[in-house]
């Protein structure tokens, strides 16, 4: 199959203009992005997650490798790279510009692969719906991976076709290193290839599956490290995942249509509707060109949300975050549709609707999350800081909170820290600290009757019936042993100071 000549036969007059016209409006589209994604990029605090992400890329290489390969393989090829950018700045906005960059570096990637599959205006349009995309802003705002592994499958997908038009040597090798890289970079994007092979079946294009086969042993071999310790660890981490509903998986492609709301998520599925109606060969079991592309990005977008929906009923993985690498596809199938709008007009009304909901989707998200209850640990940690004295200590209800603070302790200049006791392994972070448990209640009963003064931060720890089974002990164990006790809370955190007679709390 030859993807790219066959799509020059319906190509619009916008692909046979200037190249510099083109090289323009890509850039205005980067400047564009640059700008929404770099606004405001600071004034959102660390959560729970980016302080993971921060304090692992922080640790000695002993305990950075012990945790990658004991705990957090996951985003191992992220964490990596955000180890060597943490050299040149600290700051939220500059640790969470690495991601800016991904996120930017994938507005000309999907462009790319838009141009190769259908054309140079559906490349274009592409580019235009993830540049504009409040989902994508707003995990180009956050130290995780999330904007590093679609990325990485768009590379992965261009190089799938390249090595499909021409099975090369130098396409062979891309087509698996930049495959690998992202499941190194997120366990998910292994999806993407599995997706990639199953479409083969789908393609009329006769021996291509055995020209594949070393790459899907390349593949494999490269990702076997992965697999071992999915094999030796399981997905006990992500046991505070709840079983998913259907309203989770409709609010999956809410989220991905750009938090503009329902109208929003219409034209997207319209748009998409109008591409697909217009494949002339879903009667055949092999395809080619366009419409076996088609195939391809429905597998991309469809095969890893409803799979894991329907694991997740019986093994809980399922989370609308962990499939940003499958916006990509969306954008593409929409792209795909509107470029069979052949009224220029009529294209630029509607691409200008999208971009209106699109972007107060985005002003949204600077006002408010959207899809995350974020706690404000950069408040907590200075209330603690502005009011500790020496001889304090300071339990983490939660021990995961511990990175936040940490890192907010790094950042906020005081004249004592209250030793945190909990989780404790040394004098100084390390790889067990990351996946302690609650504090045992042993251990809880010997703080109270040591220590004159203790902090002790609340998170996560209401159920359904009511405080989790340590709040409760807490609440029992030291409202006995200490005279008084000052609370404050802030978003998603609850602070406690416990002293006993003569060590009033400051105000």
């Amino acid at each position: 199959m030859n993807s790219s000549q066959q799509v020059q036969d319906v190509e619009p007059s916008f692909s046979r203009s200037k190249p510099a016209l083109r090289f323009l409006v890509l850039g205005l589209l980067i400047a564009a992005g640059s700008w929404l994604r770099f606004h405001d990029l600071g004034t959102k605090n660390v959560w729970i997650d980016e302080g993971v992400s921060i304090e692992m890329a922080r640790l000695d290489w002993y305990n950075f490798l012990r945790i990658l390969w004991r705990h957090e393989a996951n985003m191992a090829l992220y964490t990596v790279l955000l180890r060597g950018w943490l050299h040149f700045g600290q700051s939220e906005a500059f640790i969470r510009s690495l991601s800016v960059l991904f996120g930017l570096a994938t507005i000309p990637a999907i462009y790319v692969l838009g141009r190769r599959m259908f054309g140079e205006r559906a490349g274009m349009i592409a580019a235009f719906l993830l540049t504009v995309n409040a989902y994508h802003v707003r995990y180009a705002q956050e130290a995780r991976s999330y904007e590093l592994y679609p990325l990485l499958c768009i590379l992965s997908s261009i190089y799938f076709l390249k090595f499909i038009e021409d099975p090369s040597r130098r396409n062979r090798i891309w087509h698996v290193t930049t495959s690998a890289l992202a499941v190194y970079a997120h366990f998910f994007a292994g999806f993407v290839v599995v997706a990639q092979w199953i479409s083969l079946r789908f393609l009329d294009h006769d021996g291509l599956e055995k020209k594949f086969r070393r790459n899907w042993r390349d593949f494999a071999l490269a990702i076997s490290p992965l697999v071992l310790f999915v094999l030796t660890t399981g997905t006990g981490v992500l046991r505070w995942i709840p079983r998913p509903r259907l309203a989770d998986l409709a609010q999956t492609f809410i989220f991905f249509a750009g938090n503009g709301g329902v109208w929003l998520l219409l034209i997207y599925v319209a748009a998409v509707v109008v591409g697909l109606v217009a494949v002339r060969d879903w009667h055949k079991r092999r395809a080619g060109g366009m419409d076996w592309c088609y195939r391809y990005l429905l597998l991309w977008l469809l095969f890893p949300i409803f799979f894991v929906f329907l694991v997740s009923q019986f093994k809980h993985l399922y989370l609308a975050r962990y499939f940003i690498f499958c916006l990509p596809a969306l954008l593409l199938l929409v792209a795909a549709g509107l470029d069979r709008i052949r009224w220029r007009l009529v294209l630029a009304l509607v691409l200008i609707a999208i971009g209106m909901l699109s972007l107060r989707g985005v002003q949204a998200y600077y006002e408010k999350d959207f899809d995350i209850g974020r706690e404000d640990w950069r408040s907590a940690t200075r209330h603690v800081l502005d009011h500790a004295q020496p001889g304090d200590v300071l339990i983490l209800h939660q021990p995961i909170g511990r990175m936040p603070y940490e890192y907010y302790c790094s950042r906020i200049r005081a004249g004592t820290y209250p030793m945190v006791i909990y989780p404790a392994h040394g004098d100084r972070l390390t790889f067990r600290d990351f996946y302690a448990g609650h504090a045992p209640d042993s251990f809880l009963q010997q703080a109270a009757l040591t220590h004159p003064r203790v902090w002790v931060m609340l998170t996560y720890n209401n159920l359904p019936t009511g405080p989790d089974p340590t709040t409760q002990f807490i609440d029992q164990q030291f409202g006995r042993e200490y005279a008084n006790e000052q609370t404050a809370s802030f978003p998603g955190i609850e602070v406690r100071l416990y002293s006993r007679l003569g060590n009033t709390p400051a105000n």
